[in-house]
């Protein structure tokens, strides 16, 4: 059986949920990763009150949708960022960011994901995506001189913030999945590894699949499906094309997305670089059966019309593994 398809709702969270319902159920969509932000899931009001919960899962129910996962990227990016500043004030609710100075934003936002947490689990999801933030990102380039040991600091202080969150993760029997990305502890199959001894390999930790943030880096996801073949939590449908011409640079120059002058941007599903059939019969291999969900952003194109057309086409790519051998029909009785 094909898995079921869902499009993850942080890219429009500009719309009210029975809206971005509405929409989904009418495309053809099996169900929705909900984003904690704008009033599509809050964390703060499904603790609160029973029927806020009930209310979200009888909405999707009304539209014949389903939901696997929430989505907490935001808050989790925030957790062990260094620095914090104007930017993340900019994608956290006031309550979060406070008076701003770094420590408290920190703190907030690790209660706010063991928070996260206990509201999945009153939800009915078992799986939570999200970012980490990472201490370490703005050492990347290795220059004043760094030492491995400034690296190792680090991934300890990403443990120490973690780890707390992730037994309550446990105890509430809920998985956190880092969507493994640039500006994250992990971004790479290495960095993923490192990450994971860091934890010392917790088993609700590990990873939501994003294609795309592996391409522009010139990494196979393939090879980080065949690592970490049990943490793969869950999969995100997104696409990248690299565009490098010899003037622009693979860092992406400063530029905004959309612009064309990119060494690389992200692009609707099957537009890109991702090769979705080697992809699929990755997860095959492994026997991912969960959803893949869509995560759209294509700067130049109608979203609207693109997840639509990014449906079509991972429905048409998605495929059920053979049980028998094609050959097999060959051998006389």
């Amino acid at each position: 059986m094909a898995r079921p398809i869902t499009l993850f709702t942080g890219q429009w969270a500009d719309l009210p949920l029975e809206t971005m319902a509405q929409k989904a159920s009418l495309w053809g969509f099996d169900g929705l990763e909900l984003a904690c932000w704008g009033d599509h899931f809050e964390v703060d009001k499904a603790l609160e009150d029973d029927a806020y919960v009930r209310a979200k899962r009888d909405l999707l129910e009304k539209y014949g949708l389903k939901c696997f996962a929430i989505s907490a990227h935001l808050v989790g990016q925030c957790v062990a960022d260094d620095p914090i500043d104007e930017r993340h004030q900019r994608i956290l609710p006031p309550r979060l960011w406070g008076d701003g100075d770094p420590e408290g934003v920190r703190q907030r936002c690790a209660e706010e994901m063991k928070h996260t947490a206990r509201a999945a689990r009153l939800f009915g999801v078992s799986v939570v995506n999200g970012f980490t933030g990472s201490s370490v990102w703005h050492k990347l380039y290795f220059f004043p001189p760094t030492s491995q040991a400034d690296i190792d600091k680090g991934y300890r202080d990403f443990a120490e913030r973690w780890l707390p969150i992730l037994e309550v993760f446990k105890a509430e029997g809920v998985r956190f999945a880092l969507e493994v990305h640039p500006t994250e502890i992990a971004y790479d199959i290495i960095t993923a590894r490192r990450a994971l001894d860091a934890v010392g390999n917790h088993p609700n930790f590990g990873f939501n699949l994003d294609p795309s943030h592996f391409v522009h880096q010139f990494i196979n996801p393939v090879f980080f499906i065949e690592e970490f073949p049990d943490r793969i939590f869950h999969v995100h449908v997104k696409d990248t094309r690299v565009q490098l011409n010899g003037r622009n640079s693979i860092l992406s120059s400063h530029l905004d997305f959309g612009d064309p002058r990119r060494g690389w941007d992200f692009v609707s599903p099957g537009r890109g670089d991702v090769k979705w059939d080697h992809l699929i019969r990755a997860l095959n291999r492994i026997g991912y059966q969960g959803p893949l969900s869509i995560e759209w952003e294509d700067s130049g194109m109608d979203r609207e019309w693109g997840a639509q057309e990014a449906l079509r086409m991972i429905r048409a790519q998605d495929f059920t593994p053979s049980a028998v051998a094609f050959d097999a029909a060959f051998a006389s009785a």
